[in-house]
């Protein structure tokens, strides 16, 4: 039986490989597929600022694994609660964020995992457990796949990133542009020096302990540079980006066409 992204895709992060993915913020299952189909690695179900809840949550799941992507989820908080309920639902791995310190970081990652590694709720009949087709003695396979993903998006985040590098499940260390750049007080300066080496230093703290630096980018211009710094899990924008980007382009083509 072939291997699920689900299942290979925390792998795939820690071996170093170069992976794309987008965000998921309509609440849309078709939505969902379309982007996944594109050949997209992985996507992330937005419940922190996107329009779906977790009412909303397994269609979008389900709609990204059916498109050959990893699903992945960011909570509205880091709570234990939050992430239990999007693990169960069949989350691959959780997007934590808002974390400040590498003790919030570590904390969140026994979220992520059955005891004795952690403190998530053992349900075994759920379907982030096989629907109860893992056996007690083998629950430590399940800990094993969940990817963790720590926003980096603060000064106390930033100044942290080594440590926070360090903590084993955390498995990418995940810059929010927006948010960094706001609360480091050049809001959208993404050429200021403070803001690259924010970048820098995160990326040599992912380097130092075997993670994945990761980026939201809606410019393909800046596609190749931050390759080339180093980031290897890649955000490309989200559904609504894609949407409204195409959407305008098509437009001024046809205003265009028409005063031609």
């Amino acid at each position: 039986m072939t291997d699920s992204p689900r299942d290979t895709i925390r792998r795939r992060i820690l071996d170093g490989e170069t992976l794309f993915g987008a965000w998921t913020d309509m609440a849309s299952p078709l939505a969902t597929e379309i982007t996944g189909r594109a050949g997209f690695d992985w996507l992330i179900a937005d419940l922190e600022h996107g329009a779906g809840t977790e009412a909303e949550l397994l269609p979008v799941l389900l709609a990204a694994e059916a498109s050959g992507a990893a699903a992945f989820v960011r909570p509205q908080s880091g709570e234990r609660l939050r992430i239990g309920r999007a693990l169960d639902m069949g989350a691959a791995g959780i997007m934590v964020p808002r974390l400040d310190t590498a003790a919030q970081a570590a904390e969140a990652v026994t979220f992520l995992r059955y005891p004795p590694d952690g403190v998530r709720g053992v349900a075994l009949r759920t379907r982030g457990a096989n629907f109860g087709t893992v056996p007690h003695t083998e629950v430590g396979g399940l800990n094993s796949r969940i990817v963790g993903i720590v926003q980096i998006e603060s000064p106390g985040g930033l100044a942290d990133a080594d440590p926070i590098a360090a903590i084993d499940g955390v498995d990418v260390l995940f810059v929010g542009p927006t948010d960094l750049s706001h609360s480091l007080g050049i809001p959208g300066q993404f050429s200021n020096p403070t803001y690259t080496a924010a970048l820098d230093a995160v990326v040599a703290a992912c380097r130092r302990h075997g993670k994945a630096a990761g980026i939201l980018l809606y410019d393909p211009a800046q596609y190749g540079p931050h390759l080339e710094r180093g980031f290897t899990f890649i955000g490309l924008g989200s559904e609504g980006s894609f949407i409204a980007g195409a959407a305008k382009a098509a437009l001024d083509v046809a205003r265009s066409a028409s005063r031609a």
